[in-house]
């Protein structure tokens, strides 16, 4: 029981948050209200499963990196409070639970799990590849909006896929404050990323014009899905949010990024779906 704890301290479950409401989200826009209780039970399953498998490995992975990080030196891996055998175990058993849920929601579910696991592993080595691994990331977490989508219809609509993206830039832009303050880290190790590659300055940038272009595309979620005012309320919230996360961190001041990235975002995914589901309550007249 205390290795699972540990285990569990260690992916930072609870931060399931920040993917798991927009997963709600497809979800709920799928069934244009809310879906059946099996459906919703099984999505919940499946993306808390996905979860474990993704910081799980992300860990296993990492974690030599991980020990010559000062930000990450203290986590259990690297510490030996937990063995990378008993991490990947858990990972294997969250994977058998999570191609199970999807069996249990519908075929295209099933068929297209696969493939969702083929990015929630190998966007772990993005980062030794590519500076473009803030995108895959975001790809890789967008799935959760489109997994919620299929979960319902068994089908890839263009409102899926319009989630899919707004999850992409939502994520890529945090990603990118967040990764500033292993620069110099991802340097010495030879670590593809923007503030690496570009410096703080570009990456925070970037950040703005991700998230500029989030605000725009979740407007395009609200008229394609004809949501009504409370989702417009939401989207105010969100885009003063999403100004306020990107005006606390600065190039020459990192000290309130935590902040940012915790808080802040957490907030956001769970904004984003209320109101979305309260737009859906009200629709417009």
């Amino acid at each position: 029981m205390r290795q699972f704890k540990i285990f569990l301290d260690m992916i930072k479950f609870e931060h399931t948050i920040f993917a798991l409401p927009f997963a709600y989200l497809g979800m709920v826009l799928a069934a244009n209200g809310l879906p059946t209780l099996y459906q919703f039970v099984w999505i919940t399953i499946a993306m808390g499963a996905a979860r474990t498998v993704a910081m799980s490995l992300n860990r296993l992975i990492d974690r030599e990196l991980d020990a010559r990080n000062p930000r990450t030196m203290n986590r259990p891996l690297p510490r030996g409070l937990i063995t990378p055998r008993a991490v990947a175990a858990i990972s294997f058993a969250a994977f058998l639970v999570f191609e199970f849920a999807a069996w249990q929601l519908n075929w295209l579910c099933f068929v297209l799990s696969p493939l969702a696991l083929i990015f929630l592993v190998g966007y772990h080595f993005a980062k030794r590849f590519t500076w473009l691994s803030h995108w895959v990331l975001g790809f890789t977490d967008g799935i959760a909006a489109a997994g919620g989508w299929v979960a319902v219809r068994a089908s890839l609509d263009p409102l899926a896929f319009l989630l899919w993206f707004v999850v992409i830039v939502w994520m890529a832009g945090f990603d990118l404050i967040y990764a500033c303050q292993d620069i110099d880290v991802d340097r010495r190790d030879g670590l593809q990323s923007v503030p690496a590659r570009f410096g703080i300055a570009t990456a925070l940038v970037l950040a703005r014009v991700n998230h500029a272009i989030t605000v725009i595309a979740l407007a395009a979620v609200g008229l394609v899905a004809g949501l009504g005012w409370p989702f417009w309320a939401g989207w105010v919230g969100v885009a003063l949010l999403l100004a306020y996360e990107n005006a606390i961190v600065k190039p020459n001041d990192l000290s309130r990024l935590n902040l940012a990235f915790f808080n802040v975002n957490g907030y956001i995914s769970v904004l984003v779906f209320v109101s979305a589901l309260l737009g859906l309550v009200f629709p417009p007249v």
